[in-house]
């Protein structure tokens, strides 16, 4: 608890250096955030990260380049509002809410963070926290690259690179509901949680050989590297490869190669919410860790399927 007179203050994970990578994690006490105008502070109650963002520039600096340090990160949170900015509108004081932090502010891994009003998307009572936070980032990015960028329609086949993990796992679930064919790809044991979210084929990356996927339509990708390379000699003429891995340096032929950065949209978080409480989409919460486990937690050296949630608040005020 603060003391009276003395300025509030929160716990966060922080990171300084960036050559220190995730030893360099840190819990600590930080002050309160402020609210600016059109901001609303979030009492933040679950929160999700993605492992490779502290190697991401907006991790260490603003949007002018300027040095930001100590960084708070994670960007995917679910929580109740707790404050509103001047000027902000269309969300009240004690309204759940879950959405995306911008990359170049202090994130969601804190008891309390600012965050824009238009990013964040009201939160039914009977969706948990945990299940909220896994769905911003991975449901936004899995919408996007399909539909927005790819346009992914009924009778098409989409090889979904990442089946069981937290945005290939929402890929595949969407596609299969526009009537697309599904092949997913994983390790061995991603097979039984590809197929079981609707993958119609799974192929194993260690031991199948991606030519025996022949030709589609979309490559949905968030590998990189080899495995991009190979998927794009498998797509037909007019289809498209998306990844959000790293700019394509070779593109198919007669196809598009585009790669792109999820952007928020709180109409679609509304939608891929409402989806969540019909049944029709599952994102899969592969653990939960406390707020000071967050360190092991981003260390890749344990694979778990769906995505890792850092449960933020205490077991008693999450209920909220």
């Amino acid at each position: 608890m603060n003391s009276p007179g003395r300025e509030p203050r929160m716990r966060a994970i922080i990171v300084r250096d960036r050559d220190a990578g995730v030893s360099g994690l840190t819990l600590t006490d930080l002050p309160y955030p402020h609210a600016a105008e059109n901001d609303v502070i979030v009492r933040v109650h679950a929160a999700g990260f993605t492992p490779g963002e502290l190697d991401w520039p907006a991790t260490w600096s603003d949007r002018a380049g300027r040095d930001r340090t100590p960084t708070i990160p994670g960007h995917e949170l679910s929580g109740v509002v707790a404050e509103l900015g001047y000027g902000t509108t269309g969300l009240t004081v004690g309204q759940r809410v879950f959405g995306l932090t911008d990359w170049a502010r202090d994130g969601s891994l804190a008891e309390y963070t600012a965050v824009e009003a238009r990013n964040l998307a009201p939160l039914a009572a009977d969706i948990d926290h945990t299940v909220a936070a896994a769905l911003p980032i991975s449901g936004l990015t899995a919408w996007q690259g399909l539909f927005d960028h790819a346009h992914l329609t009924t009778g098409q086949t989409v090889l979904v690179h990442g089946a069981a993990g937290g945005v290939g796992s929402i890929a595949v679930q969407l596609a299969r509901e526009v009537g697309a064919r599904v092949i997913g790809t994983g390790r061995a044991d991603d097979r039984d949680v590809a197929l079981g979210l609707g993958a119609q084929t799974f192929l194993d990356l260690d031991a199948d050989d991606l030519r025996h996927v022949g030709e589609v339509d979309v490559v949905f990708d968030v590998i990189g590297g080899d495995i991009l390379k190979r998927s794009t000699e498998l797509v037909r003429p007019g289809g498209t490869v998306v990844t959000v891995a790293a700019p394509p340096t070779v593109r198919p032929k007669d196809g598009q190669a585009i790669f792109f950065v999820v952007e928020p949209d709180r109409a679609r978080l509304t939608d891929l919410a409402e989806r969540l409480r019909a049944g029709r989409l599952n994102p899969i919460v592969g653990a939960v860790r406390p707020l000071s486990e967050t360190a092991s937690a981003f260390a890749r050296h344990r694979r778990t399927p769906g995505k890792t949630i850092i449960q933020v608040a205490d077991e008693q005020a999450a209920r909220g």
